[in-house]
């Protein structure tokens, strides 16, 4: 009898892979010694004022992917197994990756560092605290929430309203005790009692701040405009206001300072700031991608969830801030997602469907047709996994053909860098075709048109409806003169509308907006839509009850 082989999990390939030392990652990246601050043997902060003269702005692969379902896609092992194949080809390339928040990671979701043969290392350390990032941002956070509190409690010169107190702590673990919580209780000694609440640490406006500044002064400049609160006259309230940018900022001096590390095939990866995407933005920040263009000729990166969410919030709202186009969107696609959006349970996706992937291609053609929208051209990604059948496949490489999509099935995880082989060679081929990259609107457009714009050419909807909730923050932002931002919508991932059960392509429907929240340090209108949450909550099963430490301090669970 044949003994079963259990494949090893990615933290088991994570382990037993050889890292070179990050000295010799900077050198390969051109990174040179004096710019290098060493976290360990296999880390290091970047100080990106110590980086040669600028020489190149290097071409840009933006890794998105169709509408996500619990089957999972791959997104990020495919752009870290894109990232390896280029090297293969002899491209200069570098990766650019947010951060794993712990919310996920001990949630349902998991790290963010790839898999299989496909990942960034060391695995464990970056899926856990890494650096430090998300911790220097969590503490100035609430450090503006305790000099906002002292304020009340000292006198209130502002004359701050505390019913009007619109910033919240944040923890980076997702924990729905702490949504609503009221505190200042046990008398005057204690503060001014109120109601507040927590998100989780990803959603902040700080952590937007962070991955949208240029420098440490932009970073400074932008938190100083952070709306607190307003006044008992409905007047906004600031962090200038307060004074304390300054402070804020010193916080999170070394955080700022891009993380380098490697794939686990030597590539040189940058892996810093990690927004959610279906509620802040969804993309690493802004400095390390530019530090990468600055570095390598091509620099792979991935925004968050399909291409209604992170994609989306790339184009118009991180790619505009940058003034710089992708030069290709890679659009991942998994056999077992589309058969979800063709209608087939998570319980019966190891069976063969073939009638369910014609079926949820329609899902994929909408994705295809939003990033056309942007003048751009795609390749879809066919991630494969080992459930598939090659009559499966066969759907997807011929409606890519016969609607001239570029397609290349990839088996990155298995086989790593040589596993993306096809698909390198087709984002290189698209990279020599001019582009006609495109905003779908103008931030001088009124809201309603921008919102209007979203709905119906990335979502495929008919229109949008505003609560009376959203309607008086309209007021209130076209009153203060913050009605030209981008929009950043706050909505399910699982579909196009803002109901995640609506798998495939839906139409006819409309988007509901109940509140719409300016970040003016962010510099984009958050619009919160069905029932998103800015904190989520733990699932029944926790991931973290698969984790442990042996005695020799190994991590075992983390996937």
């Amino acid at each position: 009898m044949t003994e079963k082989v259990v494949p090893l999990t990615d933290l088991q390939i994570a382990s037993q892979a050889t890292m070179q030392p990050i000295a010799e990652i900077a050198e390969k990246a051109g990174i040179p010694e004096n710019a290098v601050e060493p976290y360990g043997r296999y880390k290091a902060k970047i100080d990106v004022s110590q980086l040669p003269a600028k020489s190149r702005d290097g071409k840009v692969v933006l890794v998105t992917a169709i509408s996500p379902t619990p089957a999972g896609e791959g997104k990020s092992t495919v752009t870290v197994g894109l990232a390896d194949a280029l090297s293969k080809l002899g491209e200069k390339t570098m990766v650019a990756l947010r951060e794993p928040s712990l919310g996920p990671v001990m949630g349902i979701k998991g790290g963010a560092t790839g898999g299989g043969y496909a990942q960034v290392l060391p695995m464990e350390e970056i899926n856990l605290h890494f650096n430090g990032d998300i911790h220097a941002i969590t503490t100035a956070n609430n450090a503006l929430s305790a000099m906002i509190d002292n304020h009340l409690h000292q006198g209130n010169v502002l004359r701050l309203d505390p019913r009007r107190i619109t910033w919240k702590r944040v923890l980076d673990m997702n924990d729905r005790a702490l949504r609503k919580v009221t505190i200042g209780l046990g008398g005057p000694a204690q503060g001014v009692p109120r109601e507040d609440g927590f998100d989780i640490t990803v959603a902040s406006e700080i952590m937007a701040v962070f991955c949208l500044a240029t420098s440490l002064q932009d970073l400074k400049e932008r938190i100083a405009r952070i709306v607190i609160g307003y006044t008992y006259d409905k007047e906004a309230v600031t962090v200038r206001d307060l004074g304390v940018q300054g402070a804020l900022t010193l916080l999170l001096k070394e955080a700022f300072k891009p993380n380098l590390v490697q794939t686990m095939e030597g590539t040189p990866a940058l892996i810093h700031g990690g927004p959610f995407a279906n509620i802040a933005h969804g993309c690493n920040s802004l400095i390390a991608t530019n530090m990468a263009r600055q570095l390598a000729d091509i620099v792979v990166t991935e925004a968050g969830f399909g291409s209604d969410l992170g994609a989306e919030k790339f184009m118009n709202i991180k790619a505009r801030r940058g003034g710089f186009a992708p030069d290709v969107v890679v659009v991942v696609a998994t056999i077992r997602a589309l058969k979800m959006h063709g209608g087939v349970p998570k319980s019966a996706l190891g069976d063969e469907n073939v009638q369910a992937v014609t079926a949820g291609i329609a899902n994929l053609a909408k994705h295809i047709d939003t990033v056309h929208a942007f003048g751009v051209k795609p390749v879809v990604a066919l991630n494969r996994f080992i459930t598939d059948t090659s009559d499966e496949h066969q759907v997807v490489l011929n409606w890519c053909r016969a609607n001239d999509v570029k397609v290349a099935l990839t088996n990155v995880w298995e086989e790593g860098g040589e596993g993306g082989i096809a698909l390198a060679k087709e984002v290189v081929g698209l990279m020599e075709e001019p582009t006609q990259f495109t905003h779908l609107y103008d931030v001088e457009q009124s809201i309603h048109d921008k919102l209007t714009t979203i709905v119906q050419k990335v979502y495929g909807g008919e229109g949008v409806r505003l609560t009376d909730q959203a309607l008086k923050d309209l007021q209130q932002i076209e009153k203060n003169g913050w009605e030209t931002l981008p929009i950043c919508m706050a909505k399910t991932q699982y579909s196009f509308s803002d109901d995640p059960k609506l798998l495939g392509r839906p139409d006819g429907f409309t988007i509901t907006v109940r509140e719409i929240i300016p970040k003016l340090g962010a510099g984009f209108l958050v619009c919160l839509t069905g029932d998103i949450m800015t904190m989520p909550g733990l699932p029944k099963t926790p991931a973290a009850l698969k984790m442990d430490i042996d005695e020799n301090g190994n991590a075992t669970g983390l996937t």
